[in-house]
């Protein structure tokens, strides 16, 4: 198996840092005078990286090496940043300009989910 360290190396940053700012959220954040629509907001920027980070911790453990997984990996990366970045942004510094980068951050996360798509039908039951 090739583990493949800095996907291992994001995830865990990735998953550390949703905790953290989950934890923020939920105690810190929710005892402001923020509306419920920005703090749900800023609980869906929460989940995403969460489960963009397991997703980018599989990669690292799934042992292929190809430049599909590494686009799905960058994707997810990009999509962590676009998406959740700048709803956390948006929530914590009241800008609005980047709203704008939310939907590309999404459209991150569905290429990464795409190219996993492509790599399983590529693998065709062997192991690259």
């Amino acid at each position: 198996m090739h583990i493949q360290r800095h996907w291992l190396v994001l995830a865990g940053l990735f998953g550390l840092t949703a905790t953290m700012l989950g934890a923020y959220g939920a105690h810190g954040l929710a005892a402001t005078e923020i509306s419920p629509e920005r703090l749900a907001a800023f609980h869906t920027a929460v989940q995403y990286q969460f489960f963009h980070a397991l997703a980018l911790l599989i990669l690292g453990w799934c042992g292929v090496r190809s430049k599909v997984i590494t686009f799905a990996g960058i994707a997810f990366v990009l999509g962590i940043l676009g998406f959740s970045g700048s709803i956390y942004a948006m929530v914590l510094l009241g800008s609005k300009g980047l709203g704008l980068i939310t939907p590309a951050g999404g459209l991150c996360f569905m290429l990464g989910w795409a190219a996993l798509i492509w790599a399983g039908c590529r693998l065709g039951g062997k192991n690259e």
